[in-house]
């Protein structure tokens, strides 16, 4: 993400970690309207989070929303460039993959990138497994993130540093978002916090 900073401005990876902040507290709420009129059970999804997509892993190999079912997913959309927030935020999910002991076979984490242009196969394979072997990385073509980034309400955008074809960043919201077994969203899940925290929030969500 973006770190240029701006005496008249707040840096932009503060602007977009507050705008990830905020759309969790937005889909929380919404996730609570949901649970309360009981859009949550049926299978559908009220509030229009997720959806099914056909990305390619680590290896090239075609993966589905299908792939997935039986398992929670934990979907975190970044970049392998990305400074600071993406590796925090991984790390933190590592951890609390650790922390969960058991319960952590019940889950599967998933980093979906934004930069499909510079995250090829291989690229999503050596930065996902720098944080270890739970999380699986998911790249594809342009189109095919952008589907999956408008299913899951994503927000990302090139920002250019530079007249080099590789002169960018990615401006992008950090949530996390907990799919049940089923595939259908269950609740946000703060992408700020430590190991501990993540882990204690998915435990009470899984039940």
């Amino acid at each position: 993400m973006n770190t240029t900073t701006d005496p008249k401005q707040p840096p932009r990876r503060m602007l977009y970690a507050t705008m990830g902040a905020l759309l969790a507290v937005l889909l929380l709420g919404a996730g609570g309207f949901m649970w309360l009129t009981g859009g949550a059970g049926g299978g559908g999804n009220a509030i229009g989070i997720g959806g099914p997509f056909t990305l390619e892993d680590g290896s090239g190999k075609p993966v589905t929303d299908r792939d997935f079912r039986g398992k929670y997913m934990l979907v975190y959309f970044g970049y392998t460039f990305c400074p600071d927030v993406c590796p925090t935020t991984l790390s933190a999910v590592a951890d609390a993959m650790d922390k969960l002991g058991p319960d952590a076979a019940r889950i599967r984490p998933l980093f979906v990138t934004v930069d499909p242009r510079r995250d090829t196969p291989a690229v999503v394979k050596k930065f996902t497994a720098a944080f270890g072997p739970e999380i699986t990385g998911l790249t594809g073509t342009p189109d095919q993130i952008a589907r999956v980034a408008k299913e899951y309400r994503v927000y990302y955008a090139e920002h250019r540093t530079g007249p080099g074809p590789n002169d960018y960043s990615m401006d992008h919201s950090s949530v996390l978002y907990l799919m049940d077994p089923q595939g259908s969203f269950l609740a946000p899940v703060r992408a700020d916090g430590t190991g501990d925290e993540i882990a204690a929030s998915l435990k009470k969500l899984m039940g």
